[in-house]
């Protein structure tokens, strides 16, 4: 598979800040600064960009197999579980390993009513 030399609009702009935030994260953290909140919403970044970049080939979504497999070992050694939607589990709480592209992101929490994103100049 060979990528395209041009991005879609915003795409390296907005891979470029995930980068950012991703190693700003990583140095306020550190090894003790981990709470299970913070944990599983670094594990579903993860999942999100992991099956959005996987969805350009079909060999590439194949490599990246084991990224999903990763996290969801991640989740089980950490106790976080994923509610599985699927009918007949009666409401149990699973690991969810593989998702498909109809999976929307979760709702966030703690923005608060009237909450209206950041803004910067531009």
């Amino acid at each position: 598979m060979e990528l395209s030399a041009q991005a879609g609009p915003g795409v390296e702009k907005a891979a470029e800040q995930t980068v950012e935030s991703a190693c700003h994260l990583a140095d306020l953290a550190g090894p003790t600064g981990w709470s299970t909140v913070a944990a599983e919403d670094v594990l579903d970044a993860i999942d999100t960009l992991t099956e959005s970049l996987g969805g350009a080939d079909e060999e590439l979504a194949q490599a990246l197999a084991a990224v999903t497999a990763a996290t969801a070992e991640a989740r089980r050694r950490l106790g976080i579980t994923v509610n599985d939607p699927s009918p007949g589990r009666d409401g149990a709480a699973s690991v969810s390993v593989v998702r498909g592209p109809e999976r929307r992101p979760r709702r966030r929490l703690g923005l608060g009513p009237g909450f209206r994103g950041i803004r910067t100049d531009r």
